[in-house]
């Protein structure tokens, strides 16, 4: 064995040992994560509900850590949704699309990305649904489709308002048309909650793009989002080289999408709960203060960020 090939084999090593040591399975099982200013314990920032103290980010959190903020703990009912077939093109790029859908039900431990419960907020039973990003990025497919129909059909049935979670990328490139034809059922959903007289919310959070944001995200009667959530359609680089110039700062977060009218309010993790109920209180006149006439009147001619303040 020649020099040469010592310090290749040596350097293969080297590179060997760095990636087990970075691997996504070693950080997923640490006690540890990152944020601004370097790790953190998980269990410390979970205690303030996954934001963190000093920037303020709001990482991302699975649908139970969701509707444990939004109804307390484990005080919901979780819904088991119908599954179609997993694999109707039989795709396969660089490995089946069924192994794909194996490996995130593993890593999750549910069987799609999105999870629909029924919980009550100030005393309002309501129907919520709440995706997860580590699912293939919580792209849509058949069996999410399915379990939005579920959703909308429960919330029917119930009369209960329906509140949307969304984020992910997109549509599953994997099942093509049977991908994409959920924007228009989940659209032709949204439209009968809305012919019932009963309020449709979409609470935006980090990120929500592609078809997710052209479809059911900006459907809501009111647009909700948490603060530095990604709210975009296509990719910022892509528009810039689009249109060929400089994109504004912030541009596609939270708050530069409120400012363009397309996001209502900007609530703190911390503040949703008690927001919301504030809101379908409004919506669903069940709070004595503004039940009046006269009440109803003087609160029409606010903003939404005065009334739900």
């Amino acid at each position: 064995m020649n020099w040469i090939t010592k310090i290749i084999k040596a350097g293969e090593k080297i590179k060997s040992a760095i990636h087990k040591r970075a691997s996504k399975e070693d950080i997923a099982s640490s006690d540890w994560t990152s944020c601004c200013k370097g790790p953190i314990l998980k269990k410390d920032l979970e205690k303030n509900l996954w934001v963190c103290p000093d920037c303020n980010k709001h990482h991302r959190i699975k649908p139970k850590q969701r509707f444990d903020i939004l109804f307390g703990k484990n005080n919901y009912e979780i819904f088991k949704t119908p599954i179609p077939k997993d694999d109707p093109l039989d795709w396969t790029d660089s490995k089946p699309y069924k192994d794909r859908l194996k490996s995130a039900r593993k890593k999750t431990g549910l069987n799609c990305s999105m999870v629909v419960a029924s919980g009550s907020i100030n005393n309002i039973k309501i129907t919520a649904i709440a995706s997860d990003f580590e699912f293939m990025g919580a792209s849509i497919g058949a069996a999410e489709g399915e379990a939005f129909l579920f959703a909308a059909q429960h919330a029917l049935e119930h009369k209960q308002p329906l509140l949307v979670v969304s984020t992910g990328g997109g549509m599953k490139m994997q099942e093509s048309l049977f991908s994409l034809s959920q924007m228009t059922r989940s659209t032709l959903a949204i439209n009968e909650i809305k012919s019932q007289g009963l309020p449709y919310l979409v609470l935006l959070t980090d990120p929500t793009a592609g078809g997710i944001t052209a479809s059911y995200a900006m459907l809501g009667d009111i647009h909700i989002a948490e603060p530095g959530a990604l709210i975009a359609f296509a990719g910022a680089r892509v528009i810039q080289g689009t249109v060929k110039e400089e994109l504004p700062e912030g541009f596609q977060k939270s708050e530069y999408v409120e400012k363009t009218g397309f996001v209502d309010l900007i609530v703190e993790r911390k503040d949703l709960s008690e927001k919301i109920g504030t809101l379908l209180s409004i919506l669903l006149k069940k709070n004595s203060v503004i039940s009046t006439v006269d009440n109803e009147t003087t609160e029409n001619t606010q903003p939404l960020s005065k009334v739900a303040s």
